[in-house]
């Protein structure tokens, strides 16, 4: 497929276009309990539009920053179109952030207004409101319980409102913002998730967004007949390819599911063409299959078994090279299982599916490709708009993450750390001119990330700060010894530790669910988290595995000792980010002790 060509109009112009040109057609939907609500081109652009004229009917200045904290949904995108349309600058936040969090993105990004999905964010803002001498204005999608607080915000719908009355009095303003907009103009404010210190605010302009596309849309094979189901945090650059750049640009459409909780439900009804996961909704599914396979009789699980292993050699065996023989292996399998498989996580018309924001465990990539469902592992960063490189879809070498994508260039700068650059790469950090010089140099992006070619194809060895030398001199990457192991089922989080020690250790969290279906077909007594972990049998369990991971690793990166931890790492106490990734330096610090006795 040939790069496509894309008209040179910013995301918000191209939005107006859809709107004119295809005003009926499907352009997003949001099940509201358990109903498919949808939305045309036209209805999309027009609630924009007026949300976008409300805020500035409300005082908003032309690139003024507006947050938003709130799960997926329409009201998400037609704020942050809205924003764009009348020149704001939106910045999301992470919803599960905690107050303190809140209330750092809103005082550094100097928002002068906030949209919050509920009460349970209106009262994390409320919370910091006397830190924030620049916020004017707090605004609430859905106001339940909000209507009788003695300063109440203002609804998601009565901006909208004002903002139909604010166009009859400015009718043409709107086309006018839009057709000065430029492609130089900041068009978004993403967050780092900050896993070593205080998060940076990387400005993305409309032509990072506008470069993005056509090698974003090359890779999914996108057309105006797409959809996908926007779930992952908004506020993140990989959401905002899936559920903004490349559907805006192609006019696919896309879905907004009932909640987090309900994603494989969701996924089963929508089906999507294109999907993305981060390796732990990936882990998800893969122990979802893993429980749904022990719930069945043994028969089939012979049968599955079976499959599996006739099947692992044509996982990364491009099908033009497969011979009749193995086609003729994986039909019989794909008609008995796999597809029953693909259903089951809704994964079955999916053309392309994609993990990224962190190294996956090649064991899970393997998994998915072996029953079918096209899965290929990108790279990228905030700071280069999302996707940079991927593995071809039918040249998959496991390890890698393939090659750059069109419109970026990539190499290897001094350390082989990975450096790139395009029409992509960010502007440069919010206030943060120091940052802003050490990761652009001569414009090249320095990712701070040590990679190494591998046939032509591009590996992450790991961050260039977390490289590990043990005691005797040997250099290792924490990532791909916590990956080999967390290619179990039963492993959830792994968190190596060697830096200048005689061997390597770990701390391990467990999957609660797949280690208590285990439990009760072992008829092991357990009532908590923690009783379930300190179990005598879960530990031997958990020992098999990483016995099992480390025969995959050079005998010097096998873990020697481990602590099994007995509760669940959290972004409340500061030890993952909002992105669940583990902020290792808080993790070796709170369990020094349990560190130090595993070298005792």
């Amino acid at each position: 497929m040939t790069t496509p060509d894309i008209p040179d109009l910013t995301l918000t112009q191209m939005l107006r276009a859809h709107a004119r040109a295809r005003p009926d057609a499907l352009a997003l939907q949001q099940k509201d309990f358990g109903i498919w609500q949808a939305l045309s081109w036209q209805t999309y652009y027009q609630r924009a539009r007026h949300f976008g004229l409300g805020l500035r009917a409300l005082g908003l200045s032309e690139g003024g920053h507006v947050a938003i904290i709130s799960e997926n949904r329409v009201e998400w995108v037609i704020a942050q179109m809205g924003i764009g349309m009348v020149k704001g600058i939106c910045v999301g936040v992470y919803p599960t952030s905690p107050w303190n969090e809140v209330a750092y993105v809103l005082e550094h990004s100097d928002a002068e207004m906030v949209v919050c999905e509920d009460q349970e964010q209106t009262d994390k803002v409320l919370e910091a409101w006397s830190q924030l001498p620049r916020l004017k204005h707090n605004i609430a999608i859905d106001m339940k319980g909000l209507r009788y607080y003695p300063e109440p915000p203002s609804s998601f719908d009565d901006i909208e409102a004002m903002g139909r009355d604010y166009e009859r009095s400015h009718p043409g303003l709107i086309d006018q913002l839009l057709d000065s907009q430029s492609q130089d103009d900041v068009a978004l404010m993403i967050y780092t998730s900050g896993s070593t210190g205080r998060p940076k605010g990387a400005m993305i302009t409309w032509g990072n967004l506008h470069a993005a596309a056509p090698g974003l849309i090359e890779l999914l094979q996108a057309d105006e007949h797409g959809s996908s189901l926007s779930y992952l945090p908004l506020c993140h650059v990989a959401e905002q390819a899936f559920t903004n750049i490349a559907p805006v640009y192609v006019g696919s459409a896309v879905s907004f599911g009932e909640s987090l909780r309900t994603i494989q439900e969701d996924l089963r009804e929508i089906a999507p063409t294109f999907f993305l996961g981060v390796p732990r909704i990936w882990e998800k599914l893969h122990s979802s299959i893993y429980i749904k396979i022990q719930e069945t009789g043994r028969l089939r699980q012979g049968l599955f078994n079976r499959a599996m292993k006739a099947c692992a050699p044509l996982a990364t065996k491009p099908r033009s090279r497969w011979t009749l023989a193995e086609r003729l292996t994986f039909a019989v399998c794909y008609w008995t299982l796999f597809r029953a498989l693909q259903n089951f996580i809704g994964l079955r018309r999916c053309t392309i599916a994609l993990t990224g924001a962190a190294p996956i465990s090649t064991g899970i990539l393997e998994f998915f490709r072996t029953i079918g469902v096209p899965l290929v592992e990108v790279y990228g960063q905030t700071e280069s708009t999302g996707v940079a490189t991927a593995q071809l879809r039918e040249d998959v070498q496991l390890g890698t993450v393939g090659v750059a994508i069109s419109g970026v260039e990539v190499k290897l700068g001094e350390h082989n750390e990975i450096i790139m650059r395009g029409g992509s790469v960010f502007k440069g950090y919010y206030k943060n001119d120091d940052a802003t010089a050490t990761t652009l140099q001569d414009g090249w992006l320095h990712t701070g990330d040590v990679g190494e070619w591998q046939n032509g194809q591009l590996r992450i060895v790991d961050r260039l700060k977390d490289i590990m030398i043990t005691a005797g001199g040997k250099n290792l990457s924490p990532t791909e010894i916590e990956n080999t192991i967390k290619a179990s089922p039963y492993i959830k989080e792994c968190i190596v530790i060697g830096e200048a020690r005689k061997y390597v250790a770990a701390l391990i969290q467990i999957d609660f669910e797949t280690v208590a279906k285990w439990a009760e077909q072992e008829r092991i007594a357990y009532t908590t988290f923690r009783s379930l972990t300190e179990h005598g049998q879960v530990r031997e369990l958990i020992q098999a595995e990483v016995n099992r991971g480390n025969d995959r690793l050079p005998q010097v990166a096998q873990i020697k000792r481990f602590h099994l931890l007995t509760k669940e790492l959290d972004h409340d106490d500061d030890e993952v980010t909002a992105t669940m990734k583990v902020r290792r330096s808080n993790i070796y610090t709170k369990y020094t002790e349990v560190i130090e006795s595993l070298y005792a």
